[in-house]
C-alpha cells in the first residue's frame, strides 16, 4: 500500500497528557514559545486592488479573444500566398484556438504552483514569440507550428490567469466582476475584426502579425497587475477536555481526519484514500480536507480515536469564531493592513490570550490600499477559542512551517506558501457565477463559505515552496492535474451529456467567425461593410453576456433551460444564415449568434455545479477543456473541406448550424438524466438488510 500523503500539523505538545507522546527533544520551553502554525484562507477583498485586476483581465481578454476571432481575416491573403485550399488554411486558426483550450489544465496547473502574475507574462512572451516566427514562415506547416501551437500555448497563459484572478478577488461582487472582465471578449472582437482587416491591407500579413506580436506584449503589463493576495490566517486554541455531550459534530459525512506521528514533535493530517494516487501521482483534491473539515477533526486528540470522543466544537463556539473571523476580515479591509493592538478582537465569552491578532512571518509587508495584497512574508492570524471559559488552553493549530523554525529565517526572502497560495485548491475557482446559487454559501458565513471550499496543502507542497526546490513536477502542479484530468467523472452519464453537447458545440462555433465575411462578399455585400459582421458578433456577445450573467444571478432562474434556448437559436439562426445576404439580414443573424455564444461561455460553470456539485467543478473544467479544444481544432477545417468540395460557403454553415442544434438538443433531457443518475447513486448506497 502506497504512504498516505500528509497535511502536516505542527502543535504544542503537553507532556504525556492523554496518553500523548513527549516532543522528541525535549525542549518544552521553546514548544511553549515557538509560535503556532496555521492554516491559511484567501477571502476576497471584494475590491479595492481587485478592481484594477478587473480592468486588466478585461484587457487580456480583448487582446487574446480579439485576435482569436479575427484570425478569419488572415484567411484568404495565407491562402493566396502559399496556393493551398480552404481547408489546410483553417487548420492554422484552428489550431491557435484549438491550444488555446487544450492547453487550459496544463496551465492551471503552473499558475497554482507560481501564481497568475508570471504565468500571464510568461504567456505574452511566448504568444508575441510565435507570432514574429510567423513572420517569416515559407511554408503552410511552420505557420501550423509558430502561429498555431505556440501562439495558441502563449493565449492559454494569458487567458487562464485572466479569467481565474477576477473570482479570486470578489465575493458578492464576482459575478458584475467576472462578467464585465469577460466582455472583453466581445470587445476584443468587435475591435480585431476591422483593425486586422486595415493592418493586412496595409502591412500585408506578415506585417500584420508582427503588430499583434507587440499588442500582445502588452498583456505582460497587464499581468503585473495580477499580484496575488495575502491569505487570512487561522490559528485554532482548544481544550481536549470539552464534555462531548457538550458539542455538535458538523457535516456528518464527512471524512474523519486523523494525526501521526512525526519526528521532532510533529504531526500529519494523513487524509483517508489518499493512498489511492491517479497516474500523477498525486490524488484529486476531492481526497483532501478543507479547512473547515480539519477544523472539525482538531477536536480528536493527537491520537486516532472514534469521532464521538471529546473535544468537539460546541454550537456556541462556532458562533462566535465565525463572527470573529468576520470582523478580522472587515477590519483588515477597512484599516488597509494597518493593525494596531486596539484593534485586537476580543471574544465576548471566552478567555483569549491578548495577542489574539498579531503577525507571524519572516518578512515586513509593504501597505497596501486594501490591506489584503501580498508582497512579503507577513500575516495576519487569528486564534480560535474552543473550550470553556476558565479551562486550560492548549494550541491546536493546521498547516503552516514548523514554529521553532520561524525565529531561524529572519530575513529570509525565500518564498514561503503563503506568497503563493494555491487557487486551485479552491472548489470554486472556476466558478464564474454569482455565489448565491451556491448552497454551501447560502448555508454558512463568509468565512465559513472560504473554509469550506479550500482544500489544504500537504507538508511536501508546503516545503517545496519554502525550500524553492527546482523540480520538473512538483506536487502543486501534479496535484493539480490530477484533479483537473480525472477521467473517472467520465463515468456520469450527465456530464458525459454536457462534455459531448460541448464538443459539438465547440466544432460549429469558429466557423461563422472564419467565414461570414467571406461568404457576405462572394454574395455581392460591399467588402468594408462585411468586415463588420464579426464586430456586429462582437457587440451582441458582450450586451448579452451582461444580459445573461445578471439573470443567472437569480436562484429562480434555470440555468439549463436558458442555455438550451440560446444555444438551439444560434443553431438554427446558423443554418438558415445564407438565405439573404443582405446588411439586414446578416446583421440580424449576428446579433443571434453573439446571443447564442454569450450564453453558452457565461452558462458552462453554472450547470456544471448545478448538475455535478461544486466539488466536481475543476474536474469538469479540466476534462470539458479537452473536449472543447479537440473540437475546435478540427471544426472548421472540415467545414473548409466541404466549401472546397461543393465551392459554396452554404454547406459550412449548414453543416456548423446543425452541430449547435445537435449540441442543445442532447441538453434537453440532462435535467431528467441528472436526477436518474443521483437516484441510482442514493440505491446503490442503501445496504440490503
Amino acid at each position: 500500500m502506497a504512504p498516505q500523503n500528509a497535511i502536516e500539523m505542527s502543535t504544542k505538545q503537553p507532556d504525556g497528557e492523554n496518553g500523548t507522546k513527549k516532543v522528541q527533544n525535549g525542549d518544552n520551553k521553546q514548544a511553549k514559545n515557538a509560535e503556532p502554525p496555521t492554516t491559511s484562507v484567501v477571502v476576497p477583498p471584494d475590491g479595492g486592488w481587485g478592481w484594477l485586476v478587473m480592468i486588466a483581465s478585461f484587457l487580456c481578454n480583448t487582446v487574446v479573444d480579439g485576435i482569436v476571432f479575427s484570425a478569419g481575416m488572415f484567411q484568404d491573403p495565407i491562402r493566396l500566398d502559399f496556393g493551398v485550399g480552404k481547408a489546410e488554411v483553417a487548420l492554422v486558426s484552428s489550431l491557435l484556438s484549438g491550444f488555446y483550450l487544450l492547453t487550459g489544465p496544463f496551465v492551471s496547473a503552473l499558475a497554482n504552483r507560481w501564481g497568475f502574475r508570471p504565468v500571464t507574462i510568461i504567456g505574452a512572451v511566448i504568444a508575441s514569440i510565435g507570432f514574429v516566427l510567423s513572420y517569416y514562415a515559407q511554408s503552410l506547416g511552420f505557420l501550423y507550428v509558430t502561429y498555431g501551437v505556440i501562439g495558441g500555448i502563449g493565449f492559454c497563459f494569458i487567458y487562464v490567469p485572466s479569467v481565474i484572478t477576477v473570482g479570486y478577488y470578489f465575493e458578492k461582487w464576482r459575478a458584475l466582476a467576472t462578467g464585465i472582465a469577460l466582455c472583453g471578449s466581445g470587445v476584443g472582437t468587435f475591435v480585431f475584426a476591422p483593425l486586422s482587416s486595415m493592418l493586412i491591407a496595409q502591412f500585408g500579413w506578415r506585417g500584420a502579425l508582427l503588430v499583434q506580436a507587440a499588442i500582445i506584449l502588452l498583456c505582460a503589463l497587464f499581468g503585473c497587475i495580477f499580484r496575488p493576495i495575502q491569505p487570512i490566517t487561522v490559528t485554532l486554541t482548544k481544550d481536549e477536555d470539552t464534555p462531548a455531550e457538550k458539542g455538535s459534530l458538523l457535516g456528518d459525512g464527512l471524512p474523519v481526519v486523523y494525526t501521526r506521528p512525526l519526528p521532532e514533535g510533529r504531526f500529519a493530517y494523513s487524509v483517508p484514500n489518499s493512498s489511492h494516487n491517479t497516474w500523477m501521482g498525486a490524488s484529486p483534491n476531492t481526497q483532501y480536507p478543507t479547512a473547515a473539515e480539519v477544523f472539525r477533526g482538531s477536536g480528536h486528540n493527537l491520537e486516532r480515536r472514534p469521532s464521538n470522543q471529546s473535544g468537539l466544537l460546541t454550537h456556541e463556539n462556532i458562533q462566535t469564531t465565525t463572527k470573529k473571523l468576520e470582523q478580522l476580515s472587515k477590519i483588515q479591509k477597512r484599516l488597509a493592513g494597518q493593525m494596531t493592538p486596539e484593534d485586537t478582537i476580543h471574544a465576548p465569552r471566552f478567555p483569549i490570550p491578548h495577542h489574539e491578532l498579531n503577525t507571524v512571518g519572516e518578512a515586513e509587508e509593504e501597505e497596501t490600499e486594501n490591506g489584503t495584497l501580498l508582497t512579503g512574508e507577513q500575516k495576519t492570524t487569528l486564534v480560535v477559542p474552543t473550550s470553556a471559559p476558565g479551562a486550560r488552553q492548549r494550541s491546536h493549530t493546521v498547516s503552516g512551517r514548523r514554529p521553532n523554525e520561524a525565529g531561524s529565517r529572519q530575513g529570509s526572502r525565500r518564498g514561503t506558501l503563503t506568497d503563493g497560495t494555491r487557487p486551485m485548491y479552491r472548489d470554486d475557482i472556476f466558478f464564474t457565477g454569482s455565489l448565491v446559487r451556491i448552497p454551501q454559501y447560502q448555508s454558512t458565513t463568509s468565512l465559513g463559505y472560504h473554509m469550506s471550499v479550500t482544500r489544504l496543502p500537504t507538508h511536501t507542497d508546503v516545503e517545496e515552496a519554502e525550500d524553492q526546490s527546482c523540480k520538473i513536477c512538483p506536487e502543486a502542479v501534479r496535484r493539480t492535474l490530477a484533479t483537473m484530468l480525472d477521467m473517472t467523472l467520465l463515468k456520469s452519464p450527465s456530464f458525459m451529456l454536457l462534455a459531448v453537447s460541448g464538443f459539438f458545440t465547440m466544432m460549429g462555433f469558429f466557423v461563422p467567425f472564419m467565414y461570414i465575411s467571406q461568404r457576405a462578399t462572394s454574395g455581392g455585400m460591399d467588402s468594408n461593410v462585411a468586415l463588420y459582421i464579426v464586430s456586429a458578433i462582437g457587440i451582441s456577445n458582450t450586451i448579452a453576456r451582461i444580459v445573461c450573467g445578471f439573470l443567472s444571478s437569480f436562484k429562480s432562474v434555470n440555468a439549463l433551460h436558458l442555455n438550451n434556448v440560446a444555444i438551439t437559436m444560434g443553431g438554427l439562426a446558423t443554418m438558415a444564415s445564407g438565405l439573404y445576404i443582405t446588411e439586414a439580414y446578416q446583421f440580424t443573424y449576428a446579433a443571434i449568434f453573439g446571443l447564442a455564444i454569450a450564453c453558452f461561455s457565461a452558462l458552462r460553470s453554472i450547470l456544471v455545479v448545478d448538475l455535478m456539485g461544486l466539488e466536481k467543478l475543476t474536474n469538469a473544467f479540466g476534462i470539458l477543456c479537452l473536449f472543447q479544444g479537440l473540437a475546435a481544432a478540427i471544426g472548421a477545417p472540415i467545414a473548409g473541406f466541404f466549401t472546397d468540395l461543393t465551392g459554396s460557403y452554404d454547406v459550412s454553415f449548414y453543416i456548423s448550424g446543425a452541430l449547435i442544434t445537435i449540441s442543445a438538443v442532447l441538453c434537453y433531457p440532462l435535467n431528467m438524466v441528472n436526477k436518474w443518475e443521483k437516484k441510482r447513486a442514493t440505491n446503490k448506497k442503501v445496504v440490503p438488510a
